[in-house]
């Protein structure tokens, strides 16, 4: 079934006012899922509502808690997350990174205790609308082997670049450190499908493309192999430092996903170019990625964050694909 944007967020204010948010905080929140299913990340947005519904009710989370600031020095803050609602904490975070970037020509703000932030992107794509080039990312619990082991080490540190153009058609690349995050990995499962290249191993230790399988052994596989897993270290490592909060190896022990660390960084190219001069540079360089010769015959190239931008405009137009039970589960809420 198709869902209309409207409705969802409706649906979605109404759980979260049920919840203890206040109206103002749930239109805020369930925007969140909803722009995220909007735009195609169905795995972050209405499949992934239900189990942060859940997350509420036991008290993981704590709507009333907010982030603020613990120390600062010119551009760079270091917040505190009060392990409140992840999604609004990371964007009160980013917003602040942007304002310190109009002011400093770049804002960092290292955000600790915090909870899930949803989708990645999100703070990505918030950057790019205000102008603004974004880096962020996120460390999760111990989820993935460190590259050569068999235990779960390191976690799949979802990273996020974004550059600004000022049509809205914003180049975002959002990204696990595991081949596919666990969200994707739950939503071939959902469809029933096979995952298209190896994903991580199944409970004998063979690497597969069920999704099932990667579940049940709860081993994913970097990106890249060794590559992914060192990146992973550095992201935990930085953000860790950063914001003095918590590490990967001190989540796992938590019991939930809870407590997380995240890094929020903003530029301002227009503190060196006018916006037409970035869009000159980004539109000749997406334009030379689209000239690209297609491996196989009538295939196109996108650029990153192109697929998103599309099925947004598709979605609005015709409404938001949703599996049919994840729905009723979301209306009995």
């Amino acid at each position: 079934m198709r869902i209309r944007y409207e409705d969802m967020k409706r649906e979605f204010e109404r759980v979260l006012e049920s919840r203890g948010f206040n109206k103002e905080e749930a239109a805020a929140a369930a925007a969140v899922f909803t722009d995220n299913s909007l735009d195609g990340i169905y795995s972050h947005g209405v499949n992934r509502f239900p189990r942060v519904v859940s997350y509420l009710d036991h008290g993981t989370i704590r709507p009333e808690n907010k982030a603020t600031v613990v120390k600062s020095f010119n551009g760079f803050e270091r917040w505190d997350g009060h392990r409140g609602f992840g999604p609004l904490n990371a964007r009160l975070a980013m917003d602040r990174a942007c304002d310190l970037a109009e002011k400093y020509g770049i804002g960092v703000v290292a955000l600790g205790n915090n909870n899930h932030w949803m989708r990645g992107g999100s703070y990505g794509w918030q950057a790019a609308g205000r102008g603004k080039i974004g880096i962020c990312w996120s460390n999760t619990q111990p989820n993935m082997p460190a590259w050569g082991g068999k235990d779960k080490k390191i976690g799949n540190n979802p990273i996020v670049f974004a550059v600004p153009r000022s049509n809205g058609a914003h180049v975002v690349v959002d990204c696990a450190v595991s081949q596919f995050s666990y969200g994707k990995i739950e939503e071939y499962k959902l469809k029933g499908a096979q995952l298209p290249v190896y994903g991580g191993y199944d409970t004998k230790g063979n690497l597969t493309t069920d999704p099932a399988e990667i579940e049940k052994s709860w081993r994913v596989l970097p990106m890249g192999y060794w590559k992914g897993s060192g990146l992973s270290i550095l992201l935990d490592v930085i953000a860790t430092v950063l914001s003095d909060g918590n590490s990967v190896e001190k989540i796992g022990t938590f019991g939930d996903e809870v407590g997380l660390t995240q890094v929020m960084i903003a530029i301002d190219p227009g503190k060196m170019d006018d916006p037409s001069h970035t869009d000159s540079i980004v539109d000749a360089i997406v334009a030379d990625i689209k000239s690209s010769i297609p491996a196989t015959d009538g295939g196109t190239i996108f650029y990153p964050g192109e697929i998103e931008w599309n099925t947004r405009k598709d979605n609005l137009e015709n409404g938001i694909p949703v599996v049919d039970e994840v729905w009723e589960k979301i209306c009995k809420l």
